[in-house]
């Protein structure tokens, strides 16, 4: 249904005006709405390769730790001197004001901070092989999360430029063809009324001649 406005020059001019902006807005959406949606589509491969590579290391990394368990007794008392690990730093970079994560993870060297009275060849197994899940894990984690924030902001997108496409422009249409053809039935009206006067004028003039 048209918005109902006054059908005068201005008004058509405005609502021209709010037309041509809500096309211009919903290409703008649309544009941004594919960056975003090949950004995410290259994420997603990422993701894929991330995770098959994150199970295999957690695999073995719980086949390690069952073989240290196997060979100097639950080492669950070990953990407590594994140094705590600061290497992590969270970034942001924007694509298309998305703000996506981007974690640097400075790598220290590993160092033992278990004694070697109790240590042995299959813990330090183990204990290399969690240091690789949690690298995988940091770089999991910065991928899903700039694929969620990605598809939110798809899901956004898309909801709004829908919102132009198949509301707001169509009311703007009908409202510049309603304005439109009230204003042309109003030049047709005075079309009429000025062809009336001056036919009932050029009689009144004929009536004079012939006095």
């Amino acid at each position: 249904m048209a918005t109902q406005v006054l059908p005068t020059k201005a008004n058509l001019l405005a609502t021209k005006n709010s037309l041509a902006l809500a096309k211009l807005g919903y290409d703008l959406l649309d544009r941004k709405r594919n960056v975003l949606i090949k950004e995410m589509m290259s994420l997603l491969d990422d993701v894929k390769e991330v995770r098959d590579q994150i199970t295999d290391s957690y695999a073995r990394a719980y086949r390690a730790l069952e073989d240290a368990n196997v060979s100097s007794g639950i080492i669950s008392d070990l953990v407590e001197d594994v140094p705590e690990d600061n290497g992590l730093h969270v970034k942001y970079r924007s694509i298309m004001g998305v703000e996506l994560p981007r974690i640097d993870y400075e790598k220290t060297p590993i160092r033992v901070g278990y004694g070697f009275e109790r240590a042995n060849s299959r813990i330090d197994y183990a204990y290399l092989c969690f240091s690789q899940v949690k690298e995988l894990t940091v770089k999991l984690a910065e991928i899903e999360n700039s694929v969620y924030r990605l598809a939110n902001a798809i899901r956004q997108t898309q909801k709004r430029a829908n919102a132009l496409k198949y509301i707001s422009i169509p009311q703007f249409e009908k409202t510049v063809k309603t304005i439109n053809d009230a204003l042309e039935e109003k030049d047709r009206e005075e079309f009429t009324r000025q062809k009336v006067i001056k036919g009932q004028k050029q009689r009144k003039e004929a009536q004079v001649e012939e006095a």
